[in-house]
Parts: C-alpha cells; sequence; structure tokens
C-alpha cells in the first residue's frame, strides 16, 4: 500500500512498500503536491485536495497528497522522489515548483506533470491556468459598490477597501490587480490598500493586519493569503466589517461577515486531470484554461449576503461578467502582461 511520511528532514518520504491493488486501466498511482499553508487552509489545497480524493473515487486510481515544512526550499527534491517513488502523475499546487518541474519533466519522461497557474514546456507537462483576475474584477466591482452605501450595516462612507496577499509574487498579484481593476472601473477615486502577510499559514498575523485596515477606513477587505485568511475573515467578523474569500466558497466560516468570495474551481481541474489520465489522455504539453466563460472562476452565491445587497449591485456585477465573457472588457492578466503602471 502507498504510504506517506514525515521525515526529519521536513517532508514525505515516499515508498512503495507491499504490492499495489489493480488500479484504472493499471496507471501508476497520483500524488498531489500541497503548496504553502498546508491542508486545512480552507481554499487552496483543501478546494484542490477535494477535487483530487474525488478523481481517485471516480476513476480507482490510487494516491496521496504529500505536504512538506518547506515545500517552496525542497520543490525539487520532493518532486524527483515522487517520481522515483513511482508516481506516474504529479500534481504540484505550489507556484515556485513551476521551474524545476519543467527541468525534471525532461529526466522522467515517462512521468507526468501538472503544474498550476503558470505555463511551463514539456510534452509531458500539463499546464492549469486560471482567469483569477476575471473573478477578482468582479469582486472589486461589488466591494466598491458596497463600501460608500451606509445603509448597509458595517459600512462606512469613505471610498477604502483593502486586499491582503500571502506573498508578493505573479500568481497572488494577478488577483490583487484583477480587484483593484473592478473597484475603479466604478470607482477611479477608491482608495484599495494592499498589503503581504508574507505567509499562507498564520491566521493571527492576517487578523492583525486585516484589523489594522479596518482601523485605517477599509471596510472590506478581501483575502489572497491561504490559512492566514483565516484571521482576516475573523478580524471582519470582530469589527462588524466584510471579508472577501477566495479560492473556494467562505461565506459560511462567518456567515454575514463574508461579502462575497471569488470561487476558483482548482477541484475541477485536478478531477478532470486525474480522469483524463486514467483514460490514458493526459492532455500533456498543453494549456487548460478555466476563466469565467469556462466556469473555471466566478463569485460565490452569497447565501448569507444577498438580501442587504441593493439588486442594482449585483446586476451591475452580472453586465460586467457579460462584458467580460464577451470580450468587451479586458482585465489586466499580470501573469502574461506584467504589471500595468496603476499598480507599480
Amino acid at each position: 500500500m502507498l504510504k506517506s511520511t514525515a521525515i526529519a528532514g521536513g517532508f514525505a518520504a515516499l515508498s512503495l512498500g507491499m504490492a499495489m491493488p489493480a488500479m484504472a486501466a493499471d496507471v501508476a498511482p497520483a500524488a498531489l503536491i500541497i503548496a504553502q499553508g498546508g491542508l486545512g487552509d480552507g481554499a487552496w489545497n483543501d478546494t484542490a485536495n477535494a477535487g483530487f480524493e474525488a478523481g481517485l473515487a471516480k476513476t480507482g486510481v490510487e494516491g496521496r497528497p504529500i505536504e512538506s515544512k518547506d515545500v517552496a526550499a525542497q520543490g525539487e527534491e520532493i518532486m524527483r522522489r515522487a517520481a522515483d517513488g513511482g508516481f506516474g502523475l504529479v500534481i504540484s499546487l505550489e507556484w515556485i515548483h513551476g521551474e524545476p518541474m519543467e527541468k525534471l519533466a525532461v529526466d522522467y519522461p515517462d512521468a507526468n506533470w501538472v503544474i498550476m497557474n503558470q505555463t511551463r514546456k514539456g510534452d509531458n507537462v500539463a499546464s492549469v491556468v486560471f482567469a483569477e483576475h476575471e473573478g477578482s474584477y468582479l469582486a472589486g466591482a461589488l466591494a466598491a459598490q458596497v463600501t460608500t452605501d451606509t445603509s448597509i450595516k458595517g459600512i462606512n462612507e469613505d471610498a477604502v477597501i483593502g486586499v491582503i496577499g500571502g506573498v508578493k509574487a505573479p500568481g497572488i498579484d494577478k488577483f490583487i490587480v484583477g480587484y483593484i481593476q473592478g473597484a475603479q472601473a466604478i470607482n477611479p477615486d477608491i482608495e484599495v490598500k494592499v498589503a503581504y502577510s508574507d505567509s499562507f499559514g498564520d491566521p493571527a498575523k492576517g487578523q492583525q493586519m486585516a484589523k489594522a485596515m479596518f482601523d485605517e477606513g477599509a471596510d472590506i477587505v478581501y483575502q489572497v493569503a491561504g490559512g492566514t485568511g483565516i484571521g482576516i475573515i475573523e478580524a471582519a467578523k470582530a469589527a462588524g466589517h466584510y471579508a472577501i474569500g477566495v479560492d473556494t466558497d467562505q461565506d459560511g466560516m462567518a456567515p454575514g461577515s463574508v461579502l462575497t468570495s471569488v470561487l476558483k474551481r482548482v477541484d475541477v481541474a485536478v478531477e478532470n486531470v486525474i480522469e483524463a489520465y486514467a483514460q490514458g489522455e493526459f492532455p500533456g504539453g498543453e494549456i487548460m484554461d478555466f476563466g469565467l466563460a469556462q466556469n473555471g472562476v466566478a463569485l460565490s452565491d452569497m447565501n448569507h449576503t444577498k438580501d442587504m445587497i441593493p439588486a442594482a449591485y449585483l446586476e451591475k456585477v452580472a453586465q460586467l461578467e457579460a462584458d467580460i465573457i464577451a470580450g468587451k472588457i479586458d482585465v489586466w492578466d499580470v501573469s502574461s502582461e506584467g504589471y500595468p503602471e496603476f499598480f507599480k
């Protein structure tokens, strides 16, 4: 049976131990390398792992998630051990793994590799990209409308909102720039406070940083910080203001205190990859796009807040979404276009 065991070096040592049972099409097992913040983040990692488990259950492929105490620094070693350990499909959720994966794919041509949120070369590498900037644009547009409407509980008259990212990197700034652009589409003079926690697993720090933003006049703070964001949501609840969740539907973490969540359906992407792999149709060398048009990103249903948001605001967001899908609005994508002047 396949095992994943923590060792002193801080990552999972992989072993094939006993003979494995027959699998779908007798394919080798799959590994999901968990990104910074780890399982239990209530966002990116947990959402991806849900899709991973669903894919394994649907196809009968064996597999395990792999966690590391220093997944960023040990990326190449973790991935190499996975390939040496007999995994035929290696999916990494960690942005920093892109470059070493591209190199390892050459050394292990019989393994299938998947990287998220960027594009990498290789006939045995599948790149999965999401239009996080599009979903974030809608969140920014909603926040910009709500932030000055004092008829809504917890909202002040100042046109000030915030966003806290886990680290300053293109993969995170893609969310942030889209959020700012959407907010400015509603109000060009809006102030968007931006900060980075430099951590994806520190809720206490997230709570402290969000409280500071609320104290400085923001009444809505978007969290793009994985597990750190749990503290941002807690701060919103404590302050009587609002957070915006990320990756998965986090509205229920603090019902009524999470304005909306920007859904990133990494679970669907991971499940699709596993199904293709099991069927012998791994999309090597391809770029898999998941945007608004593909239902790969979206705003949550806002079950706890929709009744308090004026219908006109929601209608505006719906129109913006339609315009983005139709190509009438070009949302800035940091990952392919670099940084815009308004964010430098």
